[in-house]
């Protein structure tokens, strides 16, 4: 129930402007801190990897010796050793999908079925004249262009120019 406990202040046009403006600094700010951060953790994960662990064996498997690949291998080491959440980031970020061939084929089925369902309502044919006529509008055929003006002429007798008054 509304009180004067719970109103919200009114703000004056200025008060509002000055908020906002207010908000759009601290915004820019917060983006070009986390562009910052996106920009840091590149440059650390393609920086060359020295540790006598890891460089070998990465060497061996013939990629790059960076902290992004030694990242990406001891994810792998810990998916192995039995590690669920491991396995399933790599999983996601691999794209790998948890969908099944059947899962695909139920949903293209349902997809089917709507769109025949909804060309039912709508009328497929009729929709698919207008898209036709309206990519034909956008590329006129020099016939179309040349019978468009000879009406014109024909049915003035004479060529006009519009000039847009009423």
């Amino acid at each position: 129930m509304a009180n004067n406990e719970n109103l919200k202040p009114v703000r004056t046009k200025n008060e509002a402007r000055e908020r906002g403006r207010n908000g759009g600094r601290r915004s820019g700010e917060v983006r070009r801190r986390n562009a910052d951060f996106r920009k840091t953790l590149n440059a650390l994960f393609s920086a060359r990897l020295d540790d006598t662990e890891w460089a070998p064996f990465l060497e061996e498997l013939g990629l790059e010796p960076t902290l992004e690949a030694a990242v990406n291998a001891a994810m792998i080491r810990k998916a192995l050793a039995g590690d669920v959440k491991a396995y399933e980031a790599i999983a996601k970020y691999s794209g790998q999908s948890s969908r099944t061939e059947k899962d695909d084929e139920e949903q293209r089925i349902r997809t089917d079925r709507a769109r025949a369902a909804r060309d039912q309502e709508v009328g497929a044919e009729e929709e698919n004249e207008n898209i036709k006529s309206f990519l034909h509008a956008l590329n006129p055929s020099q016939e179309d262009i040349e019978s468009l003006f000879a009406e014109e002429v024909q049915a003035g007798g004479e060529e006009t120019e519009e000039t847009g008054e009423v």
